[in-house]
């Protein structure tokens, strides 16, 4: 159950989007902060709301949040996500159009910059979405300043250069003063500008300065000085979307010592349109590379919408048999794409940086959980290992148990283990806990490195002071202590409070009791599940099974020649002797006995 005031406490100081839902975990408002922690606070504190606000805060059921770098970011993604979820609270930003973009009529001899707020088909570039007008506009009007392109809308040979040749901020084109090439030269480094490849033109810019130096052309030189300096200190970069990618899916991984998280965003159309993060544990030991690896296999293996690229930290040792499956699927090429520098690195560091914080928050609930157990149940130490155990029958028939394990506060359902009941033959429950425990602590006693690993720190028993006695006998007759307590359940079959031996109910937090809930609903369905199976399985036995000297092979071979019990109960002693391993003694022995 997701707790809102705690997930408050976990908001990063950090630019962001955050997206509130519903019970139904539909998005009904996506908004951006400077500060994740401070604004999205302010929605569940007493002060002044508008109406529709306060009404948007009684259908918060829960939230998520994706950090970003900058304010400009999160306005950008705030418009991709609104684009796709059309929040019923943000209908003042429904307009398509809200973004600008910088276009560039490249097909053209003599390009020109512009802004725009439609994107189509017509073989130009575009670059953005920029956050405002005005940032785009400024971007612009810096391009002008400090490259010689024509600024004119339409184009066409005149009798006269215009003002802007003679201050030096057009090459006049129309004037045929500027040769193709060398016109495009400048528009390739506006390109490598706007793309984020600073690093591309202050190389090219330097070596045009070194050229007209040795020419001594200096007041050339000291333009493209000016240039460099004017680049470095003026460059709007766009992380959040960048229209030349406009297919891509961007991984991101963090690992620690105990768990793993993948971070994937989407972008499409130009536009980063939402993420996904998946939980991998106990991979400690496993290389990153690998991890990611697989992740792909797993992820892409059904998924029919695949991106053109899939840009990621690692360079992949199965990248070309990854590349080549992954385009076998689309039916077109799709590549895997190791970023060192620029925007797409940029994008990869975003989903490292979200996958961080993803898996922070986690474990933090997970400590925090365990530390509060360990104070309130008064423990001598962190309970890292916890079992619980759950008996189920019916009126003392097909008698079974099952018990669960947590690891650092995740339940590890492969690590569930199930019992028949060898001691118990009627309604017995503490009996047959007893019997199942004992088993079990058995098993650590003689192998610890075994299927059951250690023993627990706590052992938390599906029920009250009976079952908590009965786990105590079983541990006193092994020798062994263990801290028990109990999970008790309401009239309505709920997961009430733990206790203790004692009948004292302890005050836990939210979290903590979600906890409980989990695990105590996990050894309850293991048990019922097992239970299901072994009566499922008795019931469909035939008379065949309660034969002596009859066994699996036997009654295959009976009854795959006489298809069914009834027939082989009408059949001849010889007919009987026919099949394989039936002798006459037998057959006479199976006829009695049908």
């Amino acid at each position: 159950m997701f707790n809102i005031e705690e997930e408050l406490k976990k908001l990063p100081v950090k630019p962001g989007v955050y997206i509130m839902k519903d019970k139904t975990d539909t998005v009904i408002y996506v908004g951006k902060a400077v500060v994740l922690r401070n604004r999205v606070r302010q929605y569940f504190r007493k002060n002044n709301k508008t109406a529709r606000i306060e009404k948007m805060v009684s259908l918060i059921d829960h939230f998520e949040y994706i950090v970003v770098g900058s304010e400009d970011e999160a306005l950008i993604l705030e418009c991709n996500l609104i684009k796709k979820y059309r929040p019923r609270f943000n209908v003042l930003l429904k307009d398509d159009k809200t973004y600008p973009y910088i276009k560039i009529d490249v097909k053209s001899d003599y390009p020109t910059v512009t802004m725009t707020r439609r994107i189509v088909n017509d073989g130009a570039k575009y670059f953005g979405p920029y956050p405002s007008v005005g940032s785009a506009k400024e971007t612009i009007n810096f391009i002008k300043e400090k490259f010689q392109i024509r600024q004119c809308k339409n184009y066409k040979n005149k009798d006269r250069a215009c003002l802007n040749y003679h201050i030096k901020k057009c090459l006049a084109p129309c004037m045929g003063y500027v040769t193709v090439e060398a016109y495009k030269k400048q528009i390739d480094q506006i390109i490598m500008l706007l793309e984020g490849k600073i690093d591309n033109i202050k190389k090219e810019l330097k070596k045009d300065m070194e050229n007209y130096s040795q020419n001594m052309e200096y007041e050339k030189a000291a333009e493209v000085r000016d240039r460099i300096s004017a680049i470095e200190r003026v460059v709007e970069k766009q992380k959040v979307s960048n229209i030349s990618e406009n297919n891509i899916d961007v991984i991101g991984l963090y690992k620690n010592e105990v768990s793993c998280v993948v971070e994937i965003f989407f972008v499409r159309g130009s536009k980063m349109i939402g993420r996904e993060h998946y939980f991998f544990e106990e991979l400690k030991d496993m290389e990153e590379e690998e991890i990611v690896s697989g992740f792909i296999k797993q992820y892409y293996i059904d998924k029919k919408d695949l991106p053109n690229k899939i840009m990621l930290r690692y360079n992949l040792e199965e990248k070309e048999a990854l590349e080549k499956w992954l385009s076998n699927m689309a039916s077109r090429k799709v590549e895997l794409k190791s970023p060192q520098k620029g925007e797409k690195l940029r994008f990869v560091e975003m989903a490292e940086m979200n996958s961080k914080i993803t898996l922070e928050n986690k474990l933090k609930d997970k400590t925090e959980i365990l530390t509060e157990l360990r104070d309130v149940l008064e423990l001598d130490q962190m309970p890292t290992k916890i079992e619980s155990f759950d008996i189920s029958n019916i009126a003392g028939s097909f008698i079974v148990a099952g018990m669960c394990v947590a690891i650092n506060g995740e339940i590890k359902r492969n690590m569930s283990r199930r019992f028949k009941i060898k001691t118990v033959f009627d309604q017995d429950d503490p009996r047959c806990m007893q019997e199942v425990v004992s088993r079990r602590i058995k098993h650590s006693l003689e192998n610890p490195k075994g299927g059951f690993g250690t023993l627990p720190d706590l052992i938390l028993a599906d029920g009250g002071i009976t079952q908590i006695r009965a786990i105590k006998a079983a541990l006193e007759e092994n020798n062994v202590e263990i801290p028990v307590f109990g999970m008790v359940k309401d009239n309505h079959h709920s997961t009430r409070a733990l206790i203790n031996e004692e009948k004292d109910e302890f005050n836990i937090s939210e979290n903590l009791f979600n906890f409980i809930t989990n695990f105590q609903n996990e050894v309850h369905n293991t048990a019922i599940e097992y239970h299901r199976k072994v009566r499922d399985k008795e019931m469909t036995k035939s008379k065949l099974d309660y034969i002596d000297g009859i066994g699996e092979k036997k009654r295959t071979a009976l009854l795959k020649k006489f298809g069914s019990v009834a027939k082989i109960k009408e059949a001849s002693i010889e007919s009987l002797c026919e099949v394989k391993g039936i002798n006459k003694e037998l057959a006479k022995k199976l006829k009695e006995e049908l």
